[in-house]
């Protein structure tokens, strides 16, 4: 069940709730409060402990990922977090397991849970929010962005995944095959025929060149896929990975569009533009020429979002969002065929 599409978002709340402070006893934590902090694709919450720390607990939506693509999720970030890269830690639970089934008699099914170390700092932003800070700030945090990014691609290539390790794929199949991750974005009932024409026209071009791009290891491999403003945790000089929900394997530059899409109306998207190609390659090469290929990325990044709010439709998230999504994937679609 993904949390979005629930049809009383309240009563789920109140549900979902209950079954985190179930699942809660399996860690050996004493609670005072637990707080809804993001009910969406995942439903967070922030947990106040007796001895005035705070912990996040995450219930995943049913069906996206199985138990080994959890756990492998979960080596990923080990093994980035041996290399530098700074994310959450991960609380076990008193079996020593890093993620626990839960079940309650008014929730249908098992849900995944698992509870991380609560991450101080901020945010540098929202997705399709004005940038904070000002130029100095902005080209600092995007430099630093893509500078860890860089690390990350480099650790995975680099990486020996363990036995039986598995993630979803963003590849052409995943972004423009017969069923997308996200979901048939053509057939969103909200395009008008000249758009519906458009993002067939796109995805028909957008299959074409991923596919004469390649998949070698120098441009596809590990990425987190969705290292946007919100997911990217600020404190002093400390920046923070968080939210590997969507992590697969996937063009590199596939990640790069990801993180610059909802910038590009921004005032400061030239300078963060700028600023993330710059940390990138002060850890990692990348080329003009394939800088040159970023706008076919984007457009298979827009779909992407045309995609997720298709499989929504009727939700109030869906249907705030999608006149915005609409028109910059639009834009973006005709950005790249310009460039081809």
């Amino acid at each position: 069940m993904t949390l979005s599409t629930h049809n009383d978002p309240t009563v789920f709340l109140e549900r979902v709730t209950q079954l985190a402070l179930n699942a809660l006893t399996k860690w050996d934590l004493d609670v005072t409060e637990i707080t809804p902090i993001k009910v969406r694709e995942n439903a967070v919450f922030r947990v106040r402990l007796t001895d005035g720390r705070k912990v996040a607990l995450r219930v995943h939506r049913q069906g996206y990922h199985s138990d080994i693509a959890l756990h492998s999720e979960f080596a990923w970030m080990s093994a980035l977090r041996n290399v530098g890269v700074s994310v959450p830690n991960v609380l076990p639970s008193r079996a020593g397991h890093l993620f626990e089934h839960a079940a309650i008699a008014v929730l249908d099914g098992i849900w995944q849970v698992d509870v991380f170390e609560w991450i101080q700092g901020r945010t540098i932003g929202e997705s399709g929010a004005t940038l904070q800070g000002g130029v100095d700030e902005v080209a600092a945090q995007y430099r630093t962005i893509g500078s860890i990014m860089a690390r990350m691609h480099q650790q995975a290539e680099a990486w020996k995944r363990p036995a039986g390790f598995y993630r979803h794929s963003w590849d052409t199949a995943g972004l423009t095959g017969v069923q997308p991750l996200w979901g048939c974005f053509w057939e969103l009932a909200a395009l008008t025929a000249k758009q519906r024409d458009l993002m067939l026209h796109i995805r028909a071009v957008v299959e074409r060149e991923l596919t004469a791009y390649g998949q070698t290891p120098d441009r596809y491999g590990l990425i987190h896929a969705d290292l946007v403003p919100e997911n990217v945790m600020v404190d002093g000089s400390v920046v923070r990975v968080i939210d590997f929900d969507d992590a697969g394997f996937g063009w590199h530059l596939f990640d790069i569009a990801t993180s610059l899409y909802f910038l590009t109306n921004d005032r400061a998207y030239p300078i963060a533009r700028q600023a993330l190609l710059e940390g990138y390659r002060s850890e990692r090469a990348l080329s003009d020429e394939a800088i040159e290929k970023l706008p076919i990325f984007m457009a298979a990044r827009a779909t992407t979002y045309l995609g997720w709010v298709h499989t929504r439709q009727g939700t109030e998230t869906a249907q705030q969002l999608t006149p915005f999504l609409v028109e910059l994937a639009c834009a973006t679609a005709e950005q790249c065929l310009q460039s081809v």
